[in-house]
């Protein structure tokens, strides 16, 4: 689990991710903030075994991480970015605890 914090930290670090792809661009990067957050709730999750907790420890990382990207040139703080890493996080508690039945 604090590896994988890491490796978001890593890739917040990063001053430029654009791909050059327009729309699709922006549309891969959303779904690589669902799924890194959906992965961190899932390893919260086994780490914690309580979902609420989980959740909360991964929305308040998201929102830790968009203020760390606020000093890193290039890139900037985001609340809508928070809000899609916690619904990735409700997606990875949902998938655990359902692969868990």
């Amino acid at each position: 689990m604090v590896a994988w914090a890491c490796v978001i930290f890593a890739f917040s670090s990063i001053p430029a991710l654009s791909s050059g792809l327009g729309t699709w661009d922006f549309v891969l990067r959303k779904c690589a903030h669902i799924t890194e957050y959906a992965i961190l709730a899932a390893l919260l999750m086994r780490a914690i075994g309580r979902a609420g907790p989980a959740f909360l420890t991964a929305v308040a990382y998201a929102a830790t991480d968009e203020f760390h990207q606020h000093f890193v040139r290039g890139r900037h703080a985001s609340p809508v970015d928070v809000a899609i890493d916690a619904f990735g996080a409700a997606l990875g508690l949902l998938v655990w605890t359902r692969a868990r039945r």
